[in-house]
């Protein structure tokens, strides 16, 4: 057995705050559970949540200083350990709630580091990452703005891990709920560079991947939509030519690798028919987006309290709540743990796959 680190986040979003929350909520799931972040920050927080959570005093967590992953495994509930990242430890507590600060756009890159090369060691089970700030990242400097958030950072560490380059580990975002899955072809590019990427080659890519992750959560292949990039998905080529030149060929590579992949369908409708609700079982396991908004929205409609967001093509397990750093609330306790709470339900199941 091995122990599950939970990133800060960034200081001055909810991180804090839902990490502790959760903690307090759902105790037993949390156990063997550990925070990489600053104890300073989650004392912070433990005093905006004192008289805002609607549980026993008993029931909050205590902090616990740790040195080693494997101490967490050691607590019992109602406890939550905190590892220090050494390299920026202090002062982080004085940073203003909901304002944009490099010193916790640093921390928040220090801590998923750590985390995801402690994972790549083989010393934890996976990591579930509270949410950073973008443009915290970015104001931190180099080497942090190179990477536009989470995705591409655990990227690029693990490629440096196995000494490969970058493109040589394609990673896909999936988010998911109890309703929905979606995989995107494309993450955090703008628009124009979204609709650039839907080629064969990127589709076919993100078919492999989806199928390879979800084959073993399901026990047989998933049953893929994949949407259109156009209306109607191109309405035979009198709205774009996309389906028919660059999508459709690789949905006919995929299935000739044994990939149950549809379509391209409609994307304005393969959401609803891919929906698992009571009375309608969904067509199909999952849905292929094209690009960062098609497949979120459907997601995030369906309520963001249960969505997690799994990275898919990694050599490890992360997981992470399906919002980020909502700086109009920080600071005020009032943030929901419920999406974290899933993030780490769905980490410890995919890591037991």
């Amino acid at each position: 057995m091995k122990p599950y680190a939970i990133t800060l986040g960034d200081a001055a979003g909810i991180g804090p705050e839902i990490i502790l929350k959760a903690a307090w909520e759902a105790p037993e799931l949390l156990r063997g559970c550990f925070v990489a972040g600053d104890p300073e920050v989650l004392h912070r927080a433990a005093g905006w949540l004192r008289d805002k959570v609607n549980a026993p005093a008993e029931h909050r967590p205590t902090l616990v200083q740790i040195t080693h992953p494997a101490q967490a495994l050691t607590l019992p509930a109602h406890h939550l350990p905190v590892l220090p990242v050494a390299a920026l430890q202090g002062g982080l507590a004085a940073v203003p709630p909901g304002q944009i600060s490099a010193a916790a756009g640093r921390l928040a890159g220090e801590c998923v580091v750590w985390a995801a090369r402690a994972a790549l060691r083989g010393e934890i089970a996976g990591l579930v990452t509270a949410p950073l700030h973008k443009e915290a990242l970015a104001a931190a400097g180099p080497p942090w703005d190179a990477y536009p958030g989470h995705t591409e950072l655990l990227q690029a560490e693990a490629a440096a891990h196995q000494g490969v380059p970058v493109a040589s580990m394609p990673v896909r975002m999936m988010l998911a709920n109890e309703e929905l899955r979606t995989v995107l072809v494309s993450i955090h590019v703008s628009l124009r560079e979204a609709i650039e990427a839907v080629t064969t080659d990127n589709v076919l890519q993100t078919l492999r991947i989806t199928d390879a992750a979800l084959r073993p959560v399901l026990g047989r292949a998933p049953r893929i939509g994949v949407a259109g990039l156009n209306p109607h998905a191109g309405e035979g080529g009198r709205f774009g030519r996309e389906e028919i030149e660059l999508i459709t060929p690789a949905l006919d590579l995929a299935r000739r690798e044994g990939i149950d992949a549809r379509g391209p369908y409609a994307p304005d409708t393969v959401f609803m028919r891919a929906r698992q609700a009571p009375g309608h079982p969904g067509e199909f396991d999952v849905v292929v987006a094209m690009y960062h908004d098609q497949g979120l929205i459907p997601v995030k409609y369906l309520g963001v309290e249960q969505g997690v967001n799994v990275t898919l093509g990694l050599p490890l397990v992360r997981t992470s709540p399906d919002h980020g750093t909502a700086f109009d609330i920080a600071g005020q306790g009032v943030a929901d743990a419920s999406s974290l709470i899933e993030a780490v339900r769905v980490a410890k199941r995919l890591a037991a796959h």
